[in-house]
């Protein structure tokens, strides 16, 4: 923090008011457990000051700092703004929605049947080891799963693959395996991750709606992981709790 301070002296920052998101990209030049530090050190003091009225408004919003052993961050929206149009295949598009709209845990995703989506009744169900999560699918997400079971049908007309998700791999493959982790990747946007998505899209909700238990019914979380992205998203909530 001393060093970033002097730096924005030094470039004639008079006051905190003045800083801006690219004074708090100062954490960029750093890696590792330093970055995360200083980012999380960073928006610490600007949560701090907005509560105070020091400042008006968090130029640390959009810093990242790494996954949920810090803080989960929100992918700005203007990079989220045209995702789905960056993703090039139906296969993409798709991974995209299930989660950066619904919140899928990127390992639960090569796992899911072509029979846990229902498109009559818009729902699909996320296999959670004996548990089950119904998601319900709105009609862009029903879409976009349309565009793929098309694709693949044309595709691979005689796949016998019972998982939602195929490539070229697994698709004729008669052991019927599921797609890697890595295709996955490979198939979204530069510059985006399965977890990042999903942190993004939870975070979002918590600030919208300040509800862990809304939190827990959309995205079938546990109640100590909604507790944490309400505390980031509202920690005067947090502070207000009794010990």
């Amino acid at each position: 923090m001393p060093g970033v301070a002097s730096a924005w002296t030094n470039s004639g920052v008079t006051t905190l008011r003045q800083i801006t998101s690219d004074h708090a990209a100062a954490a960029d030049d750093l890696t590792g457990s330093a970055r995360r530090q200083l980012a999380i050190n960073l928006r610490s003091l600007f949560k701090a000051l907005l509560q105070e009225r020091v400042v008006f408004r968090d130029p640390t919003r959009n810093l990242p700092v790494g996954d949920l052993k810090g803080i989960p961050m929100s992918v700005p929206s203007d990079l989220l703004a045209g995702l789905l149009d960056r993703a090039t295949t139906s296969l993409g598009r798709l991974v995209v929605a299930l989660t950066a709209v619904h919140a899928l845990p990127g390992h639960e995703i090569p796992t899911l049947l072509t029979g846990d989506l229902n498109l009559a009744h818009g729902t699909l169900e996320a296999r959670r080891g004996l548990l089950r999560h119904t998601l319900h699918v709105e009609e862009f997400t029903q879409s976009l799963a349309s565009e793929w079971f098309t694709y693949r049908h044309r595709r691979w007309p005689a796949s016998a693959n019972p998982h939602l998700l195929v490539s070229q791999r697994t698709a004729l493959d008669p052991d019927h395996p599921p797609v890697s982790m890595t295709m996955l990747h490979r198939h979204l946007p530069k510059g985006f991750t399965l977890d990042g998505l999903r942190q993004d899209r939870i975070l979002n909700e918590a600030l919208e709606t300040g509800d862990p238990l809304m939190l827990m019914h959309l995205f079938g979380i546990t109640e100590k992981t909604a507790m944490h992205y309400v505390g980031v998203a509202h920690p005067e909530k947090i502070s207000q709790l009794p010990r």
